[in-house]
């Protein structure tokens, strides 16, 4: 027998909460059970309470119980988790917090129409340059709850995508700006580089310039993959930022390369080994080892890549001529 029980809230008000049984859950065995909460009066507590038995009686309450956007996000996430790396899970609840459950994680899945979806696609156009990819993985929860017969048709699938009308200056004194060196550029950058003195970023940017991997496959090289020798690097995995942090986890496109490297760049590497030894021996770590990273962090673990971006930021600033 369910009872419906009353409680108060902080305000002093009095609220209405019932727990009542649902059968037994076919994969475990074990008794479920459900509890409702926040009913103003007990006449409403026990509406509610009638219409789960109700549910329960005619076998529907289980696909009832998940109700909101929310609810099968959060399913679907247990699913989607066992999919992908760990940076790419932390990249996508970052995606699911920020912009899509803010708006759609109270709607009733059931209720959520193309006229909303269409709504809240035109809102992200204005504000994010890759809308396309919030609306699709707002569109990933909705085909899981068609996949498992919780609504009928995907709503995402009549929404027309808003064009972004990119506008022109045309004022000939006013420069565009364009977020990538020339190869003067590039150079005098690595010039003053050299002059400030600083090794290791020295030898980091040089090697990102010449040999064109990407940062995360900088940090997470290991003086095994570098052959003196011959003047090949061995690129085999990445450096990569997940939810309980960084880790190393395999390229972009999973595939091991070996590229070659110029003179230059192997010489910078041969002194920064060196360095590197001198460096960390002062600091009681010993870089002789098969795992040495090129390019650790001062604790010699594995270093952010987001170092790329602070590193210059002081160094542009001088006053360099």
């Amino acid at each position: 027998m369910t009872n419906i029980k009353s409680y108060q809230l902080k305000n002093k008000e009095t609220r209405y909460k019932f727990h009542v049984y649902v059968g037994v859950d076919p994969l475990t065995g074990k008794e479920r059970t459900t509890t409702r909460s926040g009913f103003k009066t007990k006449k409403e507590a026990k509406e509610a309470l009638l219409q789960i038995q109700q549910e329960i009686r005619i076998g529907s309450f289980r696909k009832q119980a998940v109700e909101t956007y929310r609810d099968v996000y959060q399913l679907w996430m247990e699913h989607y988790k066992n999919t992908v790396e760990d940076s790419t899970l932390l990249k996508t609840k970052r995606i699911f917090a920020n912009h899509i459950l803010p708006n759609f994680g109270d709607y009733k899945i059931a209720k959520i129409d193309a006229a909303i979806c269409q709504k809240h696609v035109n809102n992200w156009a204005k504000k994010l340059q890759r809308f396309h990819m919030v609306k699709n993985h707002a569109a990933l929860v909705v085909k899981y709850a068609i996949k498992h017969d919780l609504i009928d048709k995907n709503p995402f699938n009549l929404v027309e995508m808003p064009i972004i009308k990119s506008k022109i200056n045309i004022d000939d004194n006013e420069e565009e700006f364009e977020n990538f060196y020339s190869r003067e550029q590039l150079i005098q950058f690595l010039s003053y580089l050299e002059q400030d003195n600083n090794l290791k970023q020295s030898t980091l940017f040089h090697l990102l310039a010449f040999t064109g991997m990407r940062k995360g496959e900088a940090f997470a090289l290991q003086w095994k993959d570098i052959d003196f020798e011959t003047q090949e690097i061995r690129i085999t995995k990445a450096v990569k930022r997940g939810e309980s942090g960084l880790y190393v986890g395999p390229t972009k496109n999973g595939e091991p390369r070996t590229i070659k490297a110029d003179e230059k760049t192997m010489s910078l590497l041969k002194i920064w080994k060196l360095k590197q030894a001198k460096i960390y021996k002062e600091k009681g770590f010993n870089t002789n080892t098969k795992k040495q990273l090129v390019f650790s962090n001062e604790y010699n673990v594995l270093q952010d890549s987001n170092k790329t971006v602070r590193w210059p930021s002081q160094f542009l600033q001088k006053p360099w001529s």
